[in-house]
């Protein structure tokens, strides 16, 4: 399939950004942005970038597998099929779940939530979306009667003050925030960020403003209250609406007054919310709270202007619209009995379910009760993603069935499985996703499926030809899927919704392949239609518990996505943060006796893990931050989802990762190391590890308490072995017959450990003893420092040279080393060192 660039679609967040991706070889592609594509303009983030790094077959689970036993697609899918009839005829239809994802083509949800809500009768359908952006959809549905999301990516450009909450865009939605960037270059337009975090979006804003954790209703009440008392409200309101509205907006009052002048001189103004804003037990109130705002002021339905939720995955969005999520059927369509009689009409079942289904962390317990047998996983990682996971754990440990579709062979997911199924990958997906702002887009097929791989639709269009609905499920090309649910949309229209496909309905094959970007409902879909004004309520914040004195924040880092099961491949993802770090305010960190780049455990109700700590100023006092993203495959620490608990906001249904207390203690090991290995390993008998891709292998963060025990962690071969008595540090290096090096571990009580880039480049490649041992070569290549710009390669000391020479702005540093020049989301931190820089040389 090589020869010309293949337009497509990027993997990761919901900008939806296009690629134009260039096969080289049987499983090697060139990636460089769609200058054509109107999400990005050929912009990319780091992880866009590097895609190329991520489409090995290493790790890939290519064949069907009944428990740890290799079989044909037949005797899986009978397998699937004689479990899922059994469970139905023995307990009913909702004994059964479905837990999808955003991963997932428009395709594959369809059929996924046809299959289910259609022909098994049930709802229990619910995706990992419900981590995400469910409070934004309940928001939506409450003020506009549908999930629709007011605003493009142009209002961005057009706008005048830009409100970010609960969103750390420069490092979640790197391309976006060049879009913002651009806005401020080209307009002056203000950034106003709010968030608990002096993230490295606040460092660039022209005001943050550090929100308590779940603070936001009582701000936005305060604030729309405030736009009241200036005569700059409109329209009508429920009773006692405005008398609810708090006064307290719970900040600083001098920021307060800045953030409401600045909002009531400018019409022009966005807010964009996301993660941080949904991820509460307050999640749908806060966001009517910003719904209400842009409401009450008429800032809605015109250039510039507009509230803005940020979806997380590739396609969240068209996951919500064909009815992913358990409280929904496809087409934004509910469950009154006229729109269950459509629906059940146009797919032409007696089956249809008969209302709402578990949402996703009720579908859990219920397996943990037992009420579940039945659970089919798609595309995700719920025993790392979910809340308190060891609970999830347990209760998938406990279900008598579990089906796993997936594109990794080993997750902590597919490690509870009965049946593992091998679907594709991306650079194998065809479909269609849908992006934050309502554009559709192509995803296509790169290589030819590796192994037995298969579609998802197609996976389970088999399974329900075995349970008899051969003829409803009769797909033989992924284009007839999406005119099924194009001219379905036609209900959507019935019942007065905005989404409207239905001329889609009549593409053909040809003119499916061959489609272009496009948005469905128009610049302003709710233009016209009506809005309504929700009481919200500002919610007194919860004292600690006794014995925890912290409020504990979960997120993203910029070069990781979800759990790692695909950017945890690529090594130059890896260099900007390898470990999970625990973000600790200096403060804190010495009531604590905690040491930046020691070990602490975090502690909460719900579960442990342990973190590498960094001091950061930048984070709040009383408040932690740990990433989402590690895994038990990664290591045996930095699991962020082991901590928070079950509860969840009570009309969405969503988790609250952001505010769970927590205590934090230091943990000092006995010996610290790191290791180069070329393989996979799972060191034993440690105290904590954690690994990340370097190239040629992988790269392992030890430290233990017990003896170390040198030969379960290196491989066969020729030992060489050095005791560095003035270190206090032992050495080894492993080669093979052609004495290249196998692996080299660096093991330390008490010294200081070398750096380990130089020597993990040398896994695989013939050298010298002495520089092994040494962990460096015998003549010294330029210390880089630090990465700051994975794009480019470009560390602190680049930087620092560059800003010696008389680069004195980040455009500057950018010109003389490419930093920042490429995806953007290191500019913030291109910013910061230059200030810390200047300072340095003025003192």
């Amino acid at each position: 399939m090589t020869g010309a660039a293949i337009r497509t679609t990027c993997a990761y967040c919901g900008v939806g950004c296009g690629i134009r991706a260039e096969v080289t070889g049987p499983r090697a592609v060139t990636i460089r942005g769609d200058a054509d594509h109107p999400a990005n303009f050929g912009r990319l983030c780091s992880k866009g970038t590097h895609l190329g790094e991520t489409v090995g077959l290493d790790g890939r689970l290519l064949t069907p597998m009944l428990g740890d036993t290799a079989v044909e697609w037949d005797a899986a899918l009978d397998a699937v099929a004689d479990r899922l009839r059994d469970t139905i005829e023995q307990h009913g239809p909702d004994a059964v779940a479905f837990y999808v994802s955003g991963q997932l083509l428009t395709e594959d949800y369809y059929v996924a939530n046809k299959l289910m809500k259609g022909f098994v009768g049930s709802a229990n359908i619910d995706t990992n979306s419900r981590l995400c952006m469910a409070s934004a959809v309940a928001a939506h549905n409450r003020a506009f009667a549908e999930d629709v999301v007011p605003v493009s990516y142009a209002d961005l450009e057009a706008a005048d003050l830009i409100v970010l909450l609960g969103s750390n865009t420069a490092w979640c939605h790197p391309v976006i925030w060049q879009r913002i960037e651009a806005a401020r270059a080209a307009r002056g337009t203000r950034i106003v960020v709010i968030d608990p975090r002096r993230t490295e979006t606040a460092e660039q804003a022209d005001l943050h403003i550090p929100v308590s954790p779940d603070g936001d209703v009582a701000l936005f009440g305060a604030l729309l209250a405030d736009m009241r008392a200036r005569g700059l409200t409109e329209g009508d309101a429920p009773d006692g609406f405005w008398d609810s509205l708090p006064r307290d907006a719970g900040i600083d009052p001098a920021l307060f007054a800045t953030l409401a002048d600045w909002v009531a001189a400018t019409p022009r103004m966005v807010t964009v919310f996301s993660m941080g804003a949904n991820q509460s037990v307050s999640g749908t109130d806060k966001g009517n709270a910003i719904l209400n705002l842009h409401i009450a002021m008429g800032r809605i339905n015109a250039p510039g202007m507009g509230p803005f939720s940020m979806t997380g995955q590739p396609n969240a969005m068209g996951g919500r619209e064909v009815g992913g999520l358990a409280n929904m059927l496809a087409c934004h369509l509910g469950f009154s009995d006229n729109e269950l009689r459509d629906v059940a009409g146009y797919w032409n079942t007696a089956n249809i379910c008969s209302g709402p289904g578990k949402k996703a962390v009720d579908m859990f317990r219920a397996i943990d009760e037992g009420r579940i047998k039945f659970l089919w996983v798609m595309a995700t990682n719920p025993a790392v993603s979910m809340p308190d996971a060891g609970f999830v754990r347990a209760a998938m440990a406990k279900c008598p069935t579990v089906v796993v579709s997936e594109v990794i062979a080993d997750t902590d997911t597919t490690r509870l499985a009965h049946i593992r199924l091998p679907a594709h990958g991306w650079g194998e997906k065809d479909g269609t996703v849908t992006n934050s702002e309502r554009r559709i887009s192509r995803q296509r097929a790169l290589f030819p499926a590796p192994g037995q791989a298969r579609a998802d639709w197609w996976i389970m269009s088999q399974v329900a030809a075995r349970m008899g609905w051969a003829e409803a499920f009769a797909y033989t090309h992924v284009a007839e899927i999406w005119r099924e649910y194009a001219a379905m949309t036609a209900l959507s229209v019935r019942h007065g919704k905005a989404l409207d496909l239905t001329p889609q309905a009549a593409v053909t094959n040809a003119e499916y392949e061959e489609m272009t970007p496009f948005q469905w409902g128009g610049a302003y879909p709710m233009d016209g239609r009506a809005m309504k004004l929700v009481p919200v309520t500002a919610r007194a914040r919860a004292p600690l518990p006794e014995g925890y004195d912290f409020r504990l924040n979960t997120g993203r880092y910029r070069d990781q996505w979800h759990t790692m099961t695909r950017t945890g491949l690529a090594p130059t993802l890896a260099l900007h943060r390898r470990e999970p770090l625990l973000e600790v305010h200096p403060d804190d960190a010495a009531a604590h006796d905690l040491s930046d780049g020691g070990l602490a455990r975090v502690a909460t109700l719900y579960g442990e893990s342990i973190f590498r700590v960094t001091i950061t100023d930048a984070q709040r006092r009383g408040d932690l931050f740990v990433p989402m993203h590690w895994t038990d495959v990664m290591g045996n620490g930095g699991r962020a989802n082991l901590l928070p608990g079950q509860h969840v906001d009570p009309v969405s249904g969503q988790p609250g990762f952001k505010n769970t207390p927590a205590r934090v203690s230091p943990i000092t090991p006995k010996w610290r190391a790191f290791l180069v290995h070329r393989d996979v390993i799972a060191p034993a008998g440690v105290l904590w590890f954690s690994r990340s891709a370097v190239k040629g292998g992988w790269l392992y963060e030890l430290a233990g308490t017990a003896p170390v025990d040198i030969d379960a962690l290196l491989p066969n071969g020729t030992r060489l072995e050095v005791v560095d008595t003035t270190r206090g540090m032992r050495r080894f290096a492993i080669i093979d017959n052609n004495k290249t090096l196998l692996a080299a571990l660096y093991v330390t009580r008490n010294g200081t450990l070398p750096p380990r880039d130089w020597i993990a480049a040398q896994l695989g490649a013939p050298g010298a003893a002495t520089e092994w041992l040494a962990a460096r070569p015998s003549t010294p290549a330029p210390d880089r420092g630090a990465i700051v710009c994975v794009c480019h390669g470009v560390g602190t000391n680049d930087i620092a040279d560059a800003v010696a020479q008389g680069a004195c702005s980040v455009a500057a540093i950018g010109s003389a080393t490419k930093a920042g020049t490429n995806c953007g989301s290191c500019r913030p931190a291109l910013s910061r060192l230059l200030a810390q820089m200047m300072e340095a040389s003025d003192a």
